[in-house]
């Protein structure tokens, strides 16, 4: 028996249509739905909104916005997939694995900002080598995140599956004005003085990414080799059912020498590698951009504030 409501605003773009094929089957909720004719009419979304007790946004961030201003129960609590609320000091930062605290305020939260894969990939390394002194808020960090097209929604999915892929197969740089719309969540959840300089890159598969960050123990605020930052993240993540920090420098984690941005496909699951020695540190993040980069955390973090088991319905 259904004990939870569940709206989906936003059903059919690529978040949406994994949240909903993720609980489609889960007899403790119960998913609303609206209808294609109703989907653009403002007073049966609000009714949608205000009945639910859980509402996931998947919507661009002005309609997102839009949304949330039409929400006035107080039994409803809201998931913001968009980037609308993920520096808004008034929402909750939806990435439990950060810490104990982190975990306690989505548990209770009313509004809720899932993070963005890119962000993910970065913050869950970067945060405790910040928070431990290990790495200076100031340091000037590099970013290149390699991507699964489906991260850029219907329009590049289109693209790549309908389009010539002669001109289409290698990686291709984005957003090089250097202004992602993940910077402003990777600086302030990170704690850092300066937005990293991120380089993304989107890869001809479909899903799965890898977030790379390579550090210069000289520039850091402690001497460490990288057998060191592997033993800091690993104890900060003891214990942790989705982060995992993989054993360090290891052959076993590489595929003829090859790294795979797959491995973590259809998982909630992000993993954590530390490549390298004395003089250079390579941090590398593996997750899928659907799953623990998008629907999956979405889920995962409506378990916690739902009082519900963090892995039900996830892997």
């Amino acid at each position: 028996m259904s004990n939870y409501k569940v709206f989906v605003d936003g059903h059919a773009g690529t978040t949406g249509l994994q949240i909903h094929e993720r609980l489609a089957g889960r007899s403790d909720l119960e998913l609303l739905r609206i209808s294609e004719e109703q989907r653009k009419d403002l007073e049966a979304r609000r009714a949608l909104l205000n009945e639910a007790d859980v509402v996931f946004l998947c919507l661009p961030d002005s309609a997102a916005q839009e949304s949330a201003s039409l929400v006035v129960s107080e039994k409803t609590r809201i998931i913001d997939a968009s980037t609308a609320h993920r520096t808004d000091r008034d929402w909750v930062y939806g990435l439990p694995e950060l810490s104990k605290e982190q975990r306690r305020e989505i548990r209770t939260a009313k509004r809720l900002a899932n993070p963005g894969c890119h962000a993910t990939g970065f913050i869950l390394p970067i945060y405790p080598l910040v928070q431990q002194g290990a790495v200076p808020r100031d340091y000037p960090i590099t970013v290149h995140s390699v991507t699964g097209y489906s991260g850029g929604g219907k329009k590049l999915i289109e693209q790549y599956e309908t389009a010539d892929l002669q001109r289409v197969e290698g990686p291709r740089h984005y957003a090089l004005g250097l202004k992602h719309k993940h910077l402003p969540e990777m600086q302030q959840q990170a704690g850092l003085v300066f937005p990293p300089h991120f380089a993304p890159i989107v890869g001809n598969f479909y899903r799965g990414m890898t977030v790379a960050i390579p550090l210069l123990p000289r520039l850091m605020s402690k001497k460490l080799t990288a057998k060191d930052i592997h033993e800091i993240l690993a104890a900060h993540y003891q214990g942790e059912h989705f982060v995992r920090v993989m054993p360090f420098d290891s052959e076993a984690n590489l595929e003829d020498g090859y790294f795979n941005p797959e491995m973590c496909n259809n998982t909630n699951r992000a993993e954590i590698f530390v490549f390298g020695h004395q003089e250079q540190v390579m941090l590398l993040t593996r997750l899928d951009n659907l799953g623990k980069g998008a629907s999956g955390a979405a889920i995962q973090n409506m378990n916690i504030m739902l009082g519900i088991a963090e892995e039900t319905g996830l892997e």
